[in-house]
């Protein structure tokens, strides 16, 4: 019987068994402990989280922190109604989108659509730098600038901090996440829809409008929720431009308390740590954090149901 041998490459290692990779097998670990880390930190989260958030509530009633309008777990006697603090959350949250989502849009379609590749270089870049800006500068920009020059052109009462210029501010920092994250995905979009929309005697801005915003609508979807998250969870700013008075209303001339800031506020270290009211911090942080959860959540399903794939 003919012996068998295996096939080799002139000069060339043996084509029969490959060599191990190891570099390779380095790098999926690493990338495998990156993943997990965020895992990780979201199960230690939800771990801190759901003790103290139960004991707050077998002491203080579920239908009276959910549908109370009073909020003052540091007064004599204490009252345990968070609406007035969500209210207010998602009011300054809502100035703030009314804000972010046009001006980032423009952004984004501008960057996507009208600069040129020298622009876009040099735009996009400073445009993200604001990102990176302490939202302690911002805070102090809207209790000394904005504030003052609301006061002189508005023609109702303002508070000195109100949940107006918060807001504002608020959306004036997460411009750069719709901007950036919006341009990347109509950058995605292939030339071959603006080339036949073209074709069609298109306009620039019927391409930009109904071809490239409907195709990369996915991807603004997801930056628009999550700038969102990012605005519903922001503390300096409302802490030092939005104030901390805990009242149920829709006036956004008034001071107002949000969660954050009072998580920020009565973690200080002035509430007794064990004490019902430092348990507060836990319950409201909880609430936050689902609320935050739900919205990736539904940016995640929102991203699935309308992504477009092209060949």
């Amino acid at each position: 019987m003919a012996s068998t041998s295996k096939a080799t490459v002139p000069g060339g290692p043996s084509l029969g068994r490959s060599r191990p990779r190891y570099g390779e097998l380095i790098i999926k670990v690493i990338l495998v402990l990156a993943a997990a880390v965020s895992v990780a930190t979201t199960i230690g989260i939800v771990a801190a989280l759901l003790e103290p958030t139960i004991e707050f509530f077998g002491t203080v009633s579920v239908v009276e922190f959910f549908t109370s309008i009073e909020w003052g777990p540091l007064f004599n006697p204490p009252s345990f109604g968070v609406l007035p603090i969500v209210v207010a959350t998602l009011l300054v949250t809502i100035i703030a989108m009314i804000v972010a989502i046009p001006l980032g849009l423009a952004a984004a379609i501008y960057l996507s659509e009208y600069a040129k590749p020298r622009v876009r270089k040099i735009v996009k870049p400073v445009l993200e730098v604001l990102a990176g800006i302490p939202t302690v500068v911002f805070g102090f920009f809207a209790l000394t600038f904005v504030t003052p020059l609301l006061r002189d052109f508005l023609p109702f009462t303002l508070d000195y901090r109100n949940a107006l210029s918060g807001g504002l501010v608020v959306g004036v920092m997460i411009i750069p996440t719709v901007a950036s994250l919006a341009e990347d995905a109509m950058s995605a979009v292939p030339n071959s829809l603006r080339e036949g929309a073209y074709a069609l005697a298109s306009s620039r801005m019927i391409v930009s409008l109904r071809v490239v915003l409907p195709a990369a609508l996915s991807g603004i979807i997801a930056a628009i929720i999550l700038a969102f998250s990012r605005a519903i969870g922001e503390t300096m700013i409302v802490v030092i431009a939005t104030g901390g008075r805990s009242i149920f209303t829709l006036n956004p001339a008034k001071e107002m308390d949000t969660m954050a800031s009072f998580i920020a506020r009565a973690g200080s270290g002035d509430v007794p740590v064990g004490s019902i009211e430092y348990k507060t911090i836990f319950a409201v942080g909880a609430l936050l954090f689902v609320m935050t959860f739900l919205m990736n959540y539904v940016s995640a399903k929102v991203v699935r149901r309308y992504r477009e794939a092209y060949e």
